[in-house]
Parts: C-alpha cells; structure tokens; sequence
C-alpha cells in the first residue's frame, strides 16, 4: 500500500502508540512518523529503539505539519490534551485517538478542534497486557477490529482515508455511533476487566487461603484472570469513570444473573446450571470461528515446560 498520510503523529508511545509506529512504518503508510510522550525517559527509549523517524519534547511540536494525529493516550487527558494541541493542528488533519471510550472523547476533544480540522474517533480492539515503547509490535492489529465512531460532520472522504489507514495497519474496521460502542465494549471488554480485577482482588484478600496458594495453585481460569488484572491501572481507571452509565447498566445485569446462578447452586438446580453453560459454549465457538482467538488446546499456551 502506497503512502496514505504525508506526517503521521503519535501522542503517547506505550504499546498502543510504538505498535502503530511499527506497523505504519511495515506497511509504509506514511512519509514520516513523528511521536511524542510525556516522560523523558520514554522519548529516549523511543528514540533509542528507532521506530519513529523524530521524537519531539512538546506535544504541540510533533503535531505540527501532520495530516494524521492520533492521541494514544489515556481517555481521562484526552480534553487537555486536544486543547494543548489545537493551536498547532494543520489545516485539514485528521485528530483520531485509540480509547475504549467514545462518547467521552468526543465531548471532552470536540469543543477545542478549530473548524479546519476533524475528530474522528477510533479504537483498536487489539493489546496484550504489556505497556511501554518496548512492548509495541507491528503485528498487534493483524486480523483484529477497529471500530471508527464518525462524527455528522465529518467528510466521507476522510472517514474512507482513516479506515484505509487501519486496514493498512492489519485490521478489520467497523464504523457505529459512539454510544453504541460505548454499550458494546461495556459488554466485551469493560465488564470482565473490572470482574477480572475483582476476583484477583477477592484472592488476594481472603484469609484463609495464602498469598503463595494463590499463586502456587492458580488454575487456567484464575490465570487467565490474572493476565487480564495486569492491565494497565491508569487506563482502565480512567475507562470506568468515562464509560460510567454503560458499564453500570452491564454490571446490574451481570449481578441479576450472577444471583441466579447463586440460587441455582444452592438448590442444585443442574438444569439450569447446564443450560446457562451451554449457552456460553456456542458463544466461545462463535469467537473462534471469527478469527479472533484459538481453539488450540490451553488457550495456544502450548506445552508447559518440564522440570
């Protein structure tokens, strides 16, 4: 794929922003790639592993002359942020960004963009529990989602140019209205984060069962939950306080049926224990039969190591 953008701008280098940077640079995207983040000591090892051709000490400086921004960044700064940049936004760039909120990043970054530029958000649906410029790789959107939430406003033609980008990095793309995607990733990602983090958390609480059992035992399923709870705090923090009534609509109803199975249990109703867990078997097929996980045995771990 030929060049799409002549300057693409990365504010914020962790996993997200470096694995843009490698795989714009993989497909060849764009002219140049300039990032920014906000701690020195990030801007130097960026600079250190070479995947963007400038790194600049001001997020204004990296923005300037791009004609792609993306704010990788978390969603609780997206306002002061857009706000610090506006001034030095080209005319006609696109400013997009990566949150796993949209209706919050369109309300906080809207009232800043002078009328010469466009939001248009958007969110990867890719990551690993990783972070930092040194976890980025160029394969992380292969064969994943990206959802773009439009603006009314925006210029069809621009959407196509941002969809075309994401395609280029390796996704599939999707575009709805941002409520919609807030109440969906409410469902898919925002809700097992924070049960993720709950259970870890319960685990580490419980008295009588002892930090090292936890960690000496730990099944598939409580594994699994750890890797999830080792998410970045910071982001996801900021992604329940901006996706609030979403994620408080899905967890009354994952309460409601948590309290149904509580009582099925208790009065050995295998029925419908049996039911509800066929259920959710045709749903973890359906997700292998999309390309967006393995049916390999033990999740794709592949064989433990012998002592």
């Amino acid at each position: 794929m030929s060049a799409l953008f002549e300057r693409v701008a990365l504010i914020g280098l962790g996993l997200i922003g470096s694995s843009i940077a490698h795989a714009v640079r993989r497909g060849g995207l764009a002219h140049e790639i300039v990032g920014y983040a906000r701690s020195p000591e990030t801007r130097k090892t960026a600079a250190r592993l070479g995947f963007l051709d400038r790194v600049t000490d001001t997020a204004a400086d990296a923005v300037e002359g791009a004609d792609l921004v993306i704010l990788c960044i978390p969603v609780g700064v997206i306002g002061a942020v857009t706000e610090q940049i506006a001034p030095s936004l080209a005319p006609g760039a696109i400013l997009s960004d990566v949150g796993s909120v949209k209706s919050s990043v369109i309300a906080q970054a809207l009232p800043h963009m002078p009328d010469y530029a466009e939001l248009i958000p958007a969110h990867p649906i890719a990551g690993t529990e990783q972070s930092g410029p040194e976890s980025g790789f160029a394969e992380l959107f292969d064969n994943r989602w990206c959802i773009l939430t439009p603006l009314p406003t925006n210029k069809p033609e621009s959407v196509a140019k941002l969809r075309r980008f994401w395609e280029g990095l390796g996704s599939q793309v999707d575009t709805m209205d941002a409520a919609h995607h807030d109440q969906v990733l409410a469902v898919t990602s925002h809700i097992p984060h924070l049960i993720a983090y709950s259970i870890v958390g319960t685990a580490s609480d419980l008295e009588t069962v002892t930090e090292s059992e936890v960690v000496k035992y730990s099944a598939s399923g409580f594994r699994d939950f750890t890797r999830i709870a080792a998410s970045d705090p910071t982001m996801w923090r900021d992604v329940f306080l901006h996706n609030k009534e979403a994620t408080l609509e899905v967890l009354g109803r994952v309460t409601e049926d948590l309290f149904a199975l509580q009582r099925a249990i208790r009065w050995g109703d295998g029925d419908a224990l049996f039911e509800r867990f066929s259920e959710t078997r045709a749903i973890r097929r359906g997700i292998v039969e999309a390309g967006q996980d393995t049916a390999s045995p033990n999740f794709g771990r592949g064989k433990p190591p012998t002592e």
